[in-house]
């Protein structure tokens, strides 16, 4: 096994690099210290959980007080958006669909309106949970009573011919 490893390199003389510095110019002025940014120079001596003093009240001369004006009222926050309601509409579906299926069977339509709304209103977290589960309920005891009402329809003749 012969070894591929180049011999030493030869001597290369290596080039004089010149390490003076010249004196800054005179639009340049010294810093007063090298600290790095960020680095602590003694500015914090308390600890952050020591009370703080109170400073005493400040004395308001009458003439001062009688001149002041209060400064308007700024509302610094945008009014929040109103987020779209679908609980009561799926409560209203669900009464008018249970009223409409009492007296004919073709108000499903309404009852499955009522429970799809009821659904969304309950997935989303600002809906009040109370009146979409009423309208859930109500909405599948409308579709209970609509098929009731299709069920008896088709029994009492021949649908077809």
């Amino acid at each position: 096994m012969s070894d591929d490893r180049p011999g030493p390199a030869p001597d290369v003389p290596v080039p004089r690099v010149d390490t003076r510095l010249d004196a800054p110019s005179t639009d340049v002025a010294p810093a007063d210290s090298a600290a790095l940014p960020g680095a602590h120079r003694g500015g914090f001596q308390r600890e952050f959980t020591e009370p703080v003093p109170v400073a005493a009240p400040v004395d308001v001369d009458a003439a001062a007080s009688a001149s002041w004006t209060p400064e308007p009222d700024v509302r610094w926050a945008p009014a929040p958006p109103v987020l779209p309601r679908s609980a009561p509409w799926a409560l209203t579906f669900a009464v008018v669909g249970l009223i409409v299926s009492l007296v004919v069977g073709w108000g499903f339509l309404i009852g499955i309106v009522g429970a799809v709304f009821a659904v969304v209103a309950l997935r989303r977290p600002w809906e009040s949970r109370a009146v979409a589960v009423w309208a859930l309920c109500l909405s599948l005891l409308s579709l209970a009573y609509s098929a009731g009402w299709l069920w008896w329809a088709s029994t009492q003749g021949p649908l077809f011919g």
